[in-house]
């Protein structure tokens, strides 16, 4: 693997241009499965030079450019084009007709944000979006750039443009799980240096490959498909994210079929597969390549990991193939992760009523009384990250046994947050009280680190405080997940509603409404019954909480962000205002 140290990301794929012209980088499948198209070095640097001329002669460097694709060729191509340009590239995801509501919102707010300047996008997505410019005012201010049509002779007219290490490559937005999103600056330097670091943490090799379906607007595919394989100079195979909901059963196909060491998703992805592809299915795949199944952006359950090393550990998989780590837009990308082969992922279980008073006591008994959580290793900080876990409200170091907020430091930590001075000051620039050292970016995660090893307990702003005690929705979520075996595992969500003047729990839960042939079948009334019954007993006795309102909803219909992490802030939005297209809601009568 080339170990050259960049200056920019155009001096990357220069340099690969220039050393590897014919090598292929990129290989599209359409639908999961059909080679449709690939990019060799020489015609992504080719095409990149081609667009760049036509943004520079469109728009001035720096201004933000949004990049309106599906997921193919052409966006990694625009991205390029973008970066060639001196422009700061802005990844959105496509608004589509028949999921307006749930895009628009987001595409309106990152283009309210950001400013952009140019829209880029292909000749039948421009087609298609006309009929969208009504709705979405701020589009008809905007240039459109058609990239499908753009003639290649004109990369002959491309001039370097002025960009340093410190100059900005793209806004990536957050995913507003918990918040309006925010567009993070990431530069030159911070992806840079967070490919070295991850690229030495995940074990990539020469011969090692990758295949992804992980969206391109998200950090998490952004930088796996789209820069990851450029720097460490090898292949990558991808597909939609929606061909891997309609046939999860092709992204497992084209590991086994391309021979791809590398392979990266959220935990539900892994949890789909087990779902939703048959054991005679399995008998076809030969995943004895898979060397590295990174596994993040939500929380790991070691259920999901077991039941997936059952289900293809036939096929080839190796549990010590399983990379759980950590990281977040903020930080580019990668935080931590297992930077060295180890036999199985490592979990700590602890008393999750020690945890809700951020202490840490390993459980020694199987006690049924005792709650016990069990959180999964997340790896060790990448080279360079500095990872400290402060008390976030005295802003000092905790000790070794105790939960705190994450707090890093690193070349790979972004700039801030666009046009947010007071979000980056609160965000980027935190200090800690007794030394002033930093500054370090806080997190907004809770967790510890035992033996070198990060482990994550939750998100700080999803913690619920009802009667003036915390309680993690993780635990209240594990507690009625175990109420019924219908209950889908990781696929339900906990939070708290004001009614009048108190906080009140309220649960969202997906339900299996299929039999053991795959076919959806109706629940009976008392079935139904049976369910709610258990979660409020099972919670009311472990947790000393009551359920004031129970949602059940059918399989794959819980709300979540494009990376796959539940939205709590979502469902919480949701059952207040009426939104979930539910016949199974249960609500306690408040009191009057």
């Amino acid at each position: 693997m080339d170990q050259n140290n960049f200056s920019t990301l155009i001096s990357m794929l220069q340099q690969r241009a220039i050393d590897q012209p014919q090598k292929v980088s990129h290989t599209f499948l359409q639908e999961g499965k059909i080679e449709t198209g690939s990019l060799t070095y020489q015609q992504l640097d080719q095409q990149a030079r081609a667009i760049a001329v036509q943004i520079q002669n469109l728009t001035a460097k720096g201004e933000r450019a949004i990049l309106l694709y599906p997921q193919g060729l052409e966006v990694i191509v625009a991205f390029y084009g973008c970066l060639y340009a001196g422009v700061v590239a802005v990844p959105t995801p496509l608004p589509d007709v028949s999921y307006l509501k749930q895009i628009l919102p987001k595409l309106q707010a990152i283009i309210q944000d950001a400013q952009p300047s140019v829209v880029l996008t292909t000749f039948q997505v421009k087609s298609s979006i006309d009929k969208l410019v009504p709705e979405i005012p701020d589009f008809q201010n905007l240039h459109w750039l058609i990239t499908d049509k753009i003639a290649l002779d004109s990369a002959q007219e491309w001039q370097y443009p002025e960009v340093t290490d410190d100059s900005l490559a793209y806004l990536q937005y957050t995913s507003g799980s918990t918040s309006a999103p925010k567009g993070v600056m990431i530069s030159h330097r911070n992806i840079l240096d967070n490919l070295v670091s991850s690229n030495q943490g995940s074990r990539i090799k020469p011969e090692s490959s990758i295949t992804t379906w992980l969206p391109y607007f998200h950090d998490y595919g952004l930088v796996t498909a789209i820069l990851q394989p450029v720097y460490a100079d090898i292949p990558c195979y991808f597909m939609s994210p929606v061909a891997f909901i309609k046939y999860p059963l092709r992204w497992l196909e084209a590991i086994s079929r391309y021979r791809s060491t590398h392979n990266a998703g959220p935990s539900f992805a892994y949890d789909y597969c087990v779902h939703k592809i048959k054991p005679e299915e399995r008998s076809m795949l030969d995943l004895s390549c898979w060397k590295v199944a990174t596994i993040g952006a939500e929380s790991i359950s070691q259920k999901t990991l077991e039941s997936f090393v059952e289900a293809f550990g036939e096929c080839g998989f190796r549990q010590s193939a399983f990379d759980p780590g950590y990281g977040l837009a903020e930080a580019t990308l990668t935080i931590s992760c297992t930077a060295y082969e180890r036999e199985k992922p490592i979990f700590c279980s602890v008393i999750a009523s020690e945890l809700e008073k951020n202490r840490i006591v390993e459980a020694s008994s199987n006690n049924p009384d005792v709650i016990i959580r069990t959180i999964a290793g997340c790896g060790q900080p990448i080279p360079g990250m500095k990872v400290v876990i402060v008390h976030p409200e005295n802003l000092t170091p905790c000790q070794i046994n105790e939960v705190g907020e994450i707090w890093v430091s690193s070349v790979s930590v972004a700039k801030g947050y666009w046009n947010n001075p007071s979000a980056t000051a609160l965000t980027f620039q935190a200090y800690l009280k007794d030394t002033d050292e930093g500054p370090f970016l806080r997190t907004g995660d809770l967790g510890f680190i035992q033996n070198g090893e990060l482990f994550v307990t939750g998100r700080l702003k999803d913690l619920i405080i009802i009667g003036g005690t915390n309680h993690y929705p993780q635990d209240i979520e594990l507690t009625l997940e175990k109420s019924n075996s219908l209950i889908v595992s990781t696929c339900s969500a906990a939070f708290s509603i004001n009614v009048e003047g108190q906080e009140q729990l309220v649960v969202v839960a997906e339900i299996n409404h299929n039999n053991q042939e795959g076919q959806e079948t109706e629940i009976s009334k008392e079935t139904i019954e049976t369910i709610i019954k258990g979660i409020r007993e099972l919670i009311s006795k472990h947790h000393q909480l009551r359920v004031c309102a129970i949602v059940l909803l059918k399989y794959g219909m819980i709300p979540r962000t494009l990376s796959g992490k539940i939205q709590r802030f979502a469902c919480r939005k949701y059952f207040l205002e009426g939104i979930f297209k539910t016949e199974i809601m249960w609500r306690e009568d408040y009191p009057s």
